[in-house]
């Protein structure tokens, strides 16, 4: 298969794609965004104005200036029954607001976010002393302790809202978590593995990213539930007299509300508009995340390779595949592997059961057998990505010489991204909707290579599988993609670090006739190109038969049968094998002489 090249800067310009808002944009478009965050802005901006705005300090008083009417002179606002300036008053409590918002949501969302994605993604032990502990921090009255712990703070608000935003932290623990455990059985976090990334990237990139709406609308609610409990508390007069809270001015107004009840007006005006602001904008920003994303503006850069670009195989020759006397080296050894997961009455359910497997380099290999017969499930041990429940054991599991059984994933990573590399079945459900192609396919190369060479060396592979104009959809979201261009995607992300194993999990199930047969002959090309060795798993026996050398049947767990492709159409030997070959519709295209249990039944329907 010859590369198909576009000179990505000859594209006519009605091809070209129209760059839609990001988030903040949106946002700005949002009348609701735009109000609520131009009444905070404006409220914060007065925090900040008030050593100019200011005549007085907030705590200066003057018998000649008790209970002052609005517009006196040098008393904008007027004066309390102490004698201070009301205007300097509410601009310092604007202030110890939002330092209590910041520091009660911040507590709260930090340390309820990051056990939730801990707690979430890992489950088991970790789920369950997470949960555990968080569910007993949620049965204390938090009002009652910080009331209680009130002189242990030494008045200090700041103190009191952090133990606050501590008992605050349950709820988001419990909304962050039960979003990551839907999110990380998701295919496109499973692709994430495999391409070798760390846990700590694919938590903060890949799933974080996705519950990231529910996190910022619990911000604004919290912040505003420590902004109305420390002005609650400084109502009740708990806090530093010395410090001017809204709550502290509400309670001395209060006290004053049957001479002057407009002194009541000013503070509770204000609180209102700024915890309103807050909840208003963190419900139009969840709704300017939720939106469509925008398409990334390209690099200068952000160029097609040349079409006299050929990707290669660095670091190997096209005899790699092959020791020095012809003979074939082993990639892959599966030995007696068995996969088992518990269930409701203690017992362990049998889903792989002493499968053994082997794999050549530059050998394709055909794992077949019907649906539910444990092909993905040896799949997945080999490429370490079965759920934690499961219980996997293998007499001999190694590649390249190198045991992978009972690896932890971070050693796992030395392979997978590398060595190792998967295609899945599905690809749309394995491309990340909030990224763009591109940034998700160079996610694997960065540790090894600049951003840039990692975006020509795949803008080149793009081009390479087939992909007629590379450039733009490198810098597209899955979703405008079509489903054959995903999966070329996908096998250009496989391939990209060069594996010495390529895993291909029905590959081409979700596709067309005439899309299967591209894909094929395009693996068929990569395979011969790179000298991989590829393990097809598939329940086809015309992709069989079309792209592998050797073929394994796989029955209740078992491989009943393995040997090369022609004596296997000829010959099959295993009864289970005869059925299968048999059951092929078409098979004068695949071979000449029907199996006996074939030829019988043709016999009996003539």
């Amino acid at each position: 298969m010859t590369s198909q090249t576009t000179d990505a800067t000859a594209a006519p310009a009605a091809r070209a794609t129209k760059k839609r808002a990001g988030a903040v944009r949106r946002l700005l478009r949002n009348p609701l965004g735009v109000g609520s965050l131009a009444v905070l802005a404006a409220v914060i901006i007065l925090g900040q104005l008030g050593a100019v705005l200011a005549q007085h300090d907030p705590n200066f008083s003057s018998l000649d200036a008790i209970n002052l009417p609005v517009g006196s002179p040098d008393y904008p606002l007027g004066a309390d029954q102490y004698g201070r300036d009301i205007l300097a008053r509410l601009i310092a409590s604007i202030n110890v607001s939002l330092i209590s918002g910041a520091i009660g949501a911040g507590v709260a969302v930090v340390v309820g976010t990051s056990f939730g994605l801990l707690a979430g993604y890992r489950g088991k032990r970790t789920d369950a002393v997470a949960s555990w502990s968080f569910n007993l921090l949620m049965t204390f009255p938090a009002l009652v302790l910080v009331i209680v712990l009130y002189p242990v703070t030494g008045g200090s608000y700041q103190v009191m809202m952090a133990i606050f935003g501590l008992f605050l932290a349950p709820g988001t623990f419990r909304l962050v978590r039960n979003m990551v455990v839907g999110v990380r059985a998701e295919l496109y976090v499973d692709a994430a593995r495999v391409a070798g990334l760390p846990t700590r990237r694919i938590l903060t990139r890949h799933i974080l990213a996705v519950v990231r709406g529910p996190i910022i609308i619990s911000v604004a609610f919290l912040a505003s539930q420590a902004i109305g409990i420390q002005s609650g508390l400084a109502f009740l007069g708990l806090g530093d007299i010395n410090v001017p809270s809204f709550g502290m001015m509400t309670g001395d107004a209060f006290a004053n509300i049957y001479l002057h009840p407009d002194q009541l007006v000013w503070p509770s005006a204000l609180m209102a508009l700024l915890i309103g602001s807050i909840i208003l904008l963190g419900n139009a920003y969840r709704d300017a995340l939720a939106a469509p994303q925008s398409t990334v503006k390209r690099d200068k850069d952000a160029r097609r390779a040349p079409a006299s670009t050929q990707v290669g195989h660095p670091g190997a020759d096209s005899d790699s595949s092959r020791s020095g006397d012809g003979v074939r080296t082993n990639l892959l050894t599966v030995r007696n592997l068995r996969v088992r997961y518990p269930q409701t009455d203690g017992s362990e359910k049998a889903v792989v059961d002493g499968a053994s497997l082997r794999i050549d380099m530059g050998e394709v290999v055909g794992l077949v057998g019907e649906s539910g017969s444990g092909k993905t499930q040896t799949a997945f041990s080999i490429l370490g990505l079965l759920p934690r429940e499961a219980r996997v054991e293998a007499d001999e599991l190694t590649l390249a010489g190198e045991p992978i059984l009972g690896l932890s994933p971070k050693e796992m990573r030395r392979f997978r991204g590398g060595a190792l590399a998967y295609i899945p079945q599905e690809p749309m459900s394995n491309l990340d909707p909030s990224f763009t192609v591109g940034s998700q396919l160079i996610e694997g190369l960065r540790g090894s290579m600049s951003k840039r060479e990692a975006k020509e060396l795949v803008v080149g592979l793009l081009d390479r599988v087939g992909i007629r104009d590379a450039a733009r959809v490198y810098g597209s979201y899955p979703h405008q993609i079509s489903g054959g261009m995903a999966q070329r995607v996908l096998i250009a992300g496989a391939v990209a670090s060069r594996p010495k194993l390529l895993i291909a999990d029905e590959p081409t199930t979700a596709l067309d006739v005439t899309v299967q047969a591209e894909i094929l002959d395009l693996l068929r090309d990569l395979q011969g190109e790179f000298g991989m060795g590829v393990l097809m798993v598939t329940h086809n026996f015309g992709v069989v038969a079309d792209l592998c050398d050797r073929v394994a049947v796989m029955r209740l767990g078992e491989i009943v049968e393995t040997g090369d492709v022609r004596t296997i159409f000829r010959e099959p030997s295993h009864p289970y094998t005869q059925e299968l070959v048999g059951a092929i519709l078409d098979e004068e295209t695949l071979r000449t002489d029907p199996p006996p249990v074939a030829r019988e039944r043709l016999e009996g329907n003539r």
